[in-house]
């Protein structure tokens, strides 16, 4: 093959020397034209075989059960292939045609070798992708940071892509260029400082899974306040419930605090935690004929019946005099009020009773007695987790006078506004 090109040249150039064109541009002539022909019949080829091999790969793959092929066509990489066939018909008959020119040779032999150290670079990353795009379609992948593995892998790649086409375009040898690079490592670092940072942040979140895509965080620093929607090399997105989005630092992740609510998305249920702070005067001993009003809340009629019996077991025993409230044992409404919401809690559905349940008493402050309720709910979700803890305060708001109690509040204008009407009525 090589020797019949190698005739037809000559005969060509006998060809045009047959013009009257002296020898040394008749051969200069016949490369051109047969350089440009043969380049674009060079491109023809290349591109039909791109069609023909992207139509073969998405034949195949409609017929393959697979989506790993379906993401090789979107990634291109039957582009890539495609151009393997005429690459290597170009390197063979550009070596056959400046046989004689090795200035010429040399340096598109150089500028060949750089193409092909591309190519296999974009042939490596579209195969990456793919395996990105495919594997973010299995459900134990959906949370992995697949986008910033690639960026690693990809950073990786391109150092050393750059590498070989440092070699190949300044004739440099490995090993001295390897050492010249460390002495350079200094100014290197500190121009990637934030890339190595960042590296070194995604390798560390990744492997503590610190934080997965599709977690809940609030960073207080960067004001960021809902789901993770992407994690990269140097950053992490966040969508906030306002619908805006944040950017973060992937460094920031191990080097600040922040809060992950995944721990609550996984557990059993979500936690409530709020107060209702009751006037501390309106809180009393109860006597019998408020006991038995009481009895007709069916959740706390039978622990009062319970209490009744321990309290007159023990005053019987102790002899108390029970003309006053304040000797022995009796019942407060706030206690009793206590065991209502307890009681209610335990018989409400929405309330998950294997996780803790409590109802407890806080220390008294200058806005009353704060009464906490402490659970957890079944539903987890934001929009029926805050439905359900407004139900329950809304209901223990409302049951507060049934127990002859005053929730504190700081008077309004219109309270204000009564008391002095008030005060104007006695002095009339």
């Amino acid at each position: 093959m090589a020797y019949q090109l190698e005739t037809y040249l000559k005969d060509f150039t006998r060809y045009i020397e047959g013009w009257g064109i002296l020898p040394f541009y008749a051969e200069m002539l016949s490369v051109f034209i047969n350089g440009f022909i043969f380049i674009l019949l060079l491109a023809l080829l290349d591109k039909l075989l791109k069609r023909v091999i992207v139509e073969v790969f998405k034949i195949f793959s409609n017929k393959t059960k697979t989506s790993f092929d379906d993401f090789l066509v979107l990634t291109n990489f039957p582009r890539y292939i495609a151009h393997i066939i005429p690459l290597a018909i170009f390197k063979w008959f550009f070596i056959q045609l400046l046989v004689d020119y090795q200035v010429t040779l040399y340096w598109l032999l150089k500028a060949f070798n750089i193409y092909v150290i591309l190519l296999i670079l974009k042939i490596i990353r579209s195969l990456l992708r793919t395996s990105r795009d495919y594997f973010q379609t299995k459900k134990q992948f959906h949370d992995k940071p697949l986008q910033s593995y690639l960026q690693v892998t990809m950073l990786f790649l391109w150092g050393i892509g750059i590498f070989f086409f440092v070699l190949e375009l300044f004739d440099r040898n490995a090993m001295n260029f390897v050492i010249e690079l460390g002495a350079a490592s200094a100014v290197i670092l500190l121009i990637f400082k934030d890339t190595i940072l960042g590296f070194v942040a995604s390798i560390q979140v990744s492997i503590n899974d610190i934080v997965r895509i599709g977690d809940w965080i609030t960073f207080s620093k960067y004001g960021a306040d809902g789901n993770v929607s992407e994690i990269n090399l140097a950053t992490v997105r966040v969508q906030n419930w306002d619908m805006t989005y944040t950017t973060i630092p992937t460094y920031s992740l191990i080097s600040d605090s922040f809060q992950n609510w995944r721990g609550m998305q996984e557990s059993g249920g979500r936690r409530i935690k709020r107060a209702v702070f009751i006037k501390q005067n309106s809180v009393k001993f109860l006597t019998s004929k408020e006991l038995s009003e009481l009895k007709k809340i069916q959740l706390v009629a039978p622990y009062i019946e319970h209490m009744e019996k321990e309290v007159n077991r023990s005053n019987r025993k102790h002899d108390v005099d029970d003309s006053l409230a304040i000797n022995g044992l009796n019942q407060t409404n706030l206690g009793v009020f206590r065991k209502y919401i307890d009681a209610y809690l335990y018989e409400n559905p929405a309330i998950n009773k294997d996780l803790f349940l409590m109802v407890r008493h806080l220390p008294p402050t200058s806005q009353g007695i704060p009464i906490e309720v402490f659970c957890f709910s079944h539903d987890k979700r934001w929009e029926n987790y805050e439905h359900i803890q407004a139900d329950i305060f809304d209901h223990i708001i409302a049951a507060v006078g049934y127990f002859d109690l005053e929730i504190f509040e700081e008077p309004s204008s219109k309270d204000i506004t009564n008391f002095l009407t008030h005060q104007q009525d006695i002095k009339g």
